[in-house]
């Protein structure tokens, strides 16, 4: 039987809808949470990411203003625009679209932003918070896995979860998480032996090690829950052919989008892989969408946080 596909877009919605509630609520009573992003330079990815994030925002009722420094910016005009940003009251939270041009030091800009204004969850302030299950703001990726896992009444408590993956953005906050929902977590890496094996002892396996289709069928324990975090985009026929060359995979809207486009956005599980999990996440419309919906929450609890006011949590976190 092929796997439940796990709407990350319903659940995405369902999550701004309620952020939304809470903006209204607060600026009855005279606060607006506001969000600034700092977008340096023209690359394309980030202009279409920083779009999304605005539009978003403004559904959702926040303040939301954009920072846009020239390409060639210094590390230190930069920090000046952190540390103005950090003074101001109307700015809640406080987002760096990231890569930054080589020739800004992206760890001291990161470090500079203020941790209460810190959206991302990247400041080692917010890391230590989440590591000894303190209150503090937790990166929006594996805080969107987390929601996904629990609206979709999936068990965490005394499973046995993988991670492929381990970089600060999601792999070692997302194993913290799951650790702390008392799951049993192992991370894996390039390093890790024999990988399909340590994979298929997981009841819940995150994939998000950046490489297309690489989590294929043997990868997975039968009936598993699968959350693929990869986004890929896939210029190769060959690679294409690899993974949806099959009869059983193909799709003519999908092939007719590859050729007219030239590229197609795609995981890091194999589409076999839905023949095995219990479970899957797609790409698109799978974690992606929680991102987003998770920096709203992010910026309103941060918002509340500076004002010493509790932030209720999500409805079924």
């Amino acid at each position: 039987m092929p796997a439940r596909i796990l709407d990350g877009s319903k659940i995405a919605s369902d999550i701004r809808r309620e952020v939304a509630a809470e903006v209204k609520t607060m600026a009855a009573a005279g606060v607006r949470p506001g969000l600034a992003v700092v977008l340096v330079g023209h690359n394309s990815a980030s202009e279409i990411y920083v779009r999304g994030k605005v539009k978003a925002s403004d559904e959702v009722g926040l303040y939301s203003e954009q920072h846009t420094p020239p390409e060639t910016v210094s590390t230190a005009d930069v920090l000046a625009l952190i540390e103005k940003l950090n003074r101001r009251d109307q700015v809640d939270g406080i987002l760096v679209q990231l890569p930054l041009p080589s020739q800004v030091d992206s760890k001291k800009v990161l470090m500079a932003v203020d941790p209460a204004k810190d959206v991302d969850g990247f400041h080692p302030v917010n890391v230590g918070l989440l590591s000894t299950q303190r209150p503090g703001l937790v990166p929006c990726t594996p805080a969107g896995v987390m929601e996904i896992l629990n609206r979709s009444d999936i068990p965490i408590a005394g499973k046995e979860v993988v991670v492929v993956g381990r970089s600060d953005i999601v792999g070692k906050p997302a194993a913290m998480l799951l650790l702390n929902a008392n799951a049993t977590v192992t991370v894996c890496h390039s390093k890790t032996h024999d990988l399909p094996d340590v994979c298929r002892r997981a009841d819940i396996l995150v994939a998000a090690i950046g490489r297309a289709g690489m989590i294929t069928g043997d990868f997975v324990k039968a009936g598993a829950t699968v959350i693929d975090v990869g986004m890929n985009k896939v210029t190769d026929p060959a690679v294409f052919q690899r993974l949806f060359g099959s009869r059983l995979y193909k799709n003519a809207k999908r092939e007719d989008t590859f050729r007219a486009k030239g590229s197609i956005l795609v995981g890091d599980v194999h589409p076999e892989v839905a023949e095995v999990a219990g479970a899957l996440t797609p790409v698109p419309g799978g974690v992606g969408p929680l991102t987003i919906a998770m920096l709203m929450y992010n910026t309103v609890k941060a918002a509340k946080m500076r004002r010493g006011i509790r932030m209720p949590e999500l409805s079924r976190a």
